[in-house]
């Protein structure tokens, strides 16, 4: 009997601290949070105290089980979930479980926290335990309910206002306003002209451009040439004044450090990998966690980075004395400091007291693990490694030249040139690694140039002219994105990669070219928060509310207060939208029908953006018409929008004298045929003609013919070739062919009995509960991929 039992989150960081205690310890997981609010209306009761009401999440009460039986048998419980703030939340769930089951009595209960899964880490934290942290609880409690309370209110208002299935949240809303706005500087955008000179300058058998830095005796800006004519006239004058020939002016020559970055944090990691490896957040954080858990490199599961949730830069001093071992005996003594390096943390609310992300020991050199990780372990790994190493490493040094160049043989003048360049004398860190960068600008200065002295004579080779406009700020890739969240405090490192996740799978966003671009719902949604409630996406209330509720976790603030103060306002703000904004104002008029004389709008309706002839108060029932592919709602014209109403268009008819159709539904565009119906995936339902769909008519017959191999057409009954095998359905119900059967010789009858024996069959997949819960429990709401619809009230 082990008289000590353990609890961890995962299965697999289980194993690994296992064999590091003896056999009085036993290890089992929670699978993640345990319990939740209940995912309904009432979880969170303002008028009593905001209390919580809270159930099992759904599949853990088999791990409870579990935890509950060895708690019978042992004498000590030690709560050793992760470190952040989730990891509390999730021992306090267990410890209150446990208490209301009566499992506790007369047992010792120790928190224990360890950032890095080795034997040294989790020995060490068994001997100094401590309490679950009631201001790290409160914190939990607070952002847990401020989350509830605006996703159960905003999302059902926004049902109400705009289109079902919709969902809004405290840190989500923000963070699409970020995507949004982007999207509307882009649009909003007027690119300015104007024009670069450079002198390609000559110097024995090298040559090297010189940009024009000085005219008239003025320093040249961006704007100074506009024009196309005036840049030819001042060539002119350049080429006068130089006869061909060019002087070396002052020269200036300085030596550059550049120190290295610090080690990773949450948000860095996530940045660098989106540069470095086109890791998504989600993608970066789920290897990371596998390496931080921990994975068999030869001798038993080991952990192999510390924990990959923090916001600290330190390092510990026995893993810093590692690491300036190791550069000494790889590096060498000169890319060695003579003093460790520190660093200062950027971050808000910087838990100090954690260490960055790095290797467990740097003595693990990744070329070493590489058969042993997945290659994207292994990618993840070496990065990580290289960059703690590079932390420690000496300054790249580099000497670096500037050349002032002016026309003709005089070492002055009111026309100037100037060079840049750079020559790298000492790599130091960059032996190991470089940071990446977003969008990069084209850099003259990395350059190098030839031996050059004042007074030295250059030919002027040619004379470069280029236009140029100025170009919108770009789209948010995943790495800007992180960092835009983490500079205006939303969130916090252990959510972004959950906020992004969520804006995407709720369609909000889509990813194109690796940037992020708000879809047609995503504008909405956002405008519609922005305008109805602008405080709670406001960039500074957001931060404020994460600030506050950091404030509670260190134990400076209490969480009713805090709760209170947010919800009264609040509600009284969703009384208000609800009683004087219609779902009319979310529209955009676009005049009149030409032909009815009624009003045209364009607005967002259940399967997507749509057109709207007349209003639901008309005697006539309106008619509604998907925009096509690459339309906006912002931009769609009027004589566009009356285009949508020719569909469904006659094609004319097969040789049987069935009738052809074009047009487009809730599954997308389509040719009908009779009561038949065929996909059209590449041609466009406007502009299709008879033979072509007549083609696709034919090889949806050849198609069905081969999957159809009964047909009992009175009684709505197939035997059909699917995936899997032959099978019966009634379009209800399917039901599969014993083996001893011949799909061929089936009768009606046996047919009818299969399919009654049948299951029902389960509900759609991916279905979402309401939203405003999180994880197992709710915030699972995703409006479905927008359809274009027509003649179907949304």
């Amino acid at each position: 009997m082990s008289k000590n039992l353990i609890l961890v989150e995962s299965p697999a960081k289980g194993k690994t601290i296992e064999k590091y205690l003896g056999p009085d310890f036993k290890v089992l997981a929670t699978y993640g949070h345990v319990r939740d609010l209940i995912s309904k209306t009432g979880a969170v009761t303002p008028d009593q105290g905001f209390s919580m009401n809270y159930a099992i999440s759904e599949g853990s009460e088999q791990h409870l089980a579990k935890i509950s039986a060895a708690i019978k048998k042992a004498e000590t419980l030690y709560l050793a979930t992760d470190l952040d703030r989730e990891g509390e939340a999730i021992a306090w769930h267990v410890q209150e479980i446990l208490k209301e089951r009566n499992l506790l009595n007369n047992k010792k209960v120790h928190r224990v926290v360890f950032n890095a899964v080795t034997k040294r880490a989790v020995q060490n934290s068994i001997n100094s335990p401590r309490i679950v942290s009631e201001p790290l609880v409160n914190a939990y409690k607070a952002r847990r309910a401020l989350d509830h309370l605006i996703g159960f209110h905003l999302s059902p208002l926004m049902w109400e206002k705009i289109a079902p299935k919709l969902s809004a949240g405290r840190v989500q809303s923000p963070a699409l306003r970020l995507i949004v706005e982007r999207e509307e500087q882009i649009s909003a955008f007027k690119p300015r002209e104007y024009w670069t000179i450079a002198a390609i300058a000559g110097h024995k058998n090298e040559a090297f451009r010189a940009r024009l830095s000085k005219y008239s005796g003025k320093k040249t800006e961006q704007f100074s040439f506009t024009d196309e004519e005036i840049v030819k006239q001042v060539e002119d004058a350049i080429k006068v004044s130089a006869d061909g020939i060019l002087t070396v002016g002052k020269v200036e020559k300085k030596q550059r450090q550049r120190r290295p970055t610090g080690p990773f944090i949450t948000s860095t990691l996530q940045q660098e990998a989106s540069r470095k490896l086109g890791f998504s957040a989600r993608q970066t954080m789920s290897t990371a966690q596998k390496l931080y858990e921990g994975i068999d490199v030869g001798n038993g599961s080991v952990g192999l980075i510390t924990y990959m949730r923090t916001d600290s830069v330190t390092l510990a001093a026995e893993s810093i004395t590692e690491i300036r071992a190791l550069i000494e005996d790889r590096y060498g003594h000169d890319n060695l400091p003579d003093e460790p390096r520190t660093y200062q943390t950027n971050t808000q609310n910087a838990q100090e007291a954690h260490e960055a992300i790095r290797p467990t020991s740097v003595s693990r050199v990744p070329a070493d693990l590489e058969d042993k990780l997945s290659p994207d372990q292994y990618r993840l790994y070496d990065l990580i490694w290289k960059r703690t190493i590079a932390s420690q490493m000496s300054n790249a040094i580099f000497d670096t030249v500037g050349l002032n160049i002016f026309p003709g043989k005089s070492q002055e003048g009111d026309i100037a040139f100037r060079a840049t360049g750079q020559v790298l004398i000492k790599p130091g860190f960059m032996t190991v690694y470089q940071e990446g960068v977003d969008d990069k600008a084209s850099d003259e200065n990395d350059r190098i140039l030839p031996p050059l002295l004042e007074g030295d004579h250059l030919q002027l080779k040619e004379l470069s002219s280029e236009q140029h406009f100025t170009e919108p700020p770009p789209r948010y890739s995943e790495a800007t994105l992180v960092k835009e969240l983490e500079k205006c405090g939303i969130g916090r490192p252990s959510t972004y990669a959950n906020i992004i996740s969520t804006l995407r799978t709720r369609e909000y966003v889509e990813l194109e070219n690796r940037r992020f671009t708000p879809t047609e719902l995503g504008k909405v949604v956002s405008r519609f928060l922005s305008g109805n409630f602008p405080q709670y996406v406001d960039y500074e209330f957001t931060a404020k509310m994460e600030d506050d509720l950091d404030a509670i976790s260190r134990g400076e603030g209490e969480w009713v207060p805090l709760l209170q103060e947010f919800w009264g306002p609040f509600h009284d703000q969703i009384e208000l939208i609800r009683s004087t904004v219609t779902r009319d104002d979310q529209a955009r008029s676009l005049g009149d029908d030409p032909k009815t004389g009624r009003p045209m709008t364009v607005r967002m309706a259940r399967f997507g953006p749509v057109v709207q002839i007349g209003t639901k108060d008309d005697e006539e029932k309106p008619l509604f018409a998907g925009l096509r592919p690459g339309q906006k709602m912002d931009t769609i014209t009027h004589d566009e929008a009356l285009e949508l109403f020719k569909l469904p268009r006659d094609l004319g008819e097969t040789a049987d004298g069935e009738t052809v159709s074009a047009s487009i539904g809730r599954f997308g565009p389509y040719v009908r045929y009779g009561n038949k119906f065929v996909s059209i995936k590449e041609d466009d339902p406007y502009t299709i003609a008879l033979p072509r769909a007549i083609e696709l008519i034919e090889e949806k017959k050849i198609f069905d013919a081969n999957r159809i191999i009964q047909d009992f057409n009175d009684a709505g009954i197939q035997v059909l070739n699917g995936r899997y095998g032959p099978y019966v359905t009634n379009k209800k119900k399917n039901a599969k062919i014993p083996k001893d059967k011949d799909p061929k010789e089936l009768s009606l009858k046996e047919c009818e009995e299969l399919i009654a024996a049948a299951p029902e069959r389960k509900g759609r997949r991916g279905s979402k509960k309401a939203a405003g819960g999180k994880k197992t429990a709710t915030k699972k709401t995703a409006s479905k991929k927008s359809k274009k619809t027509r003649r179907k009230k949304p």
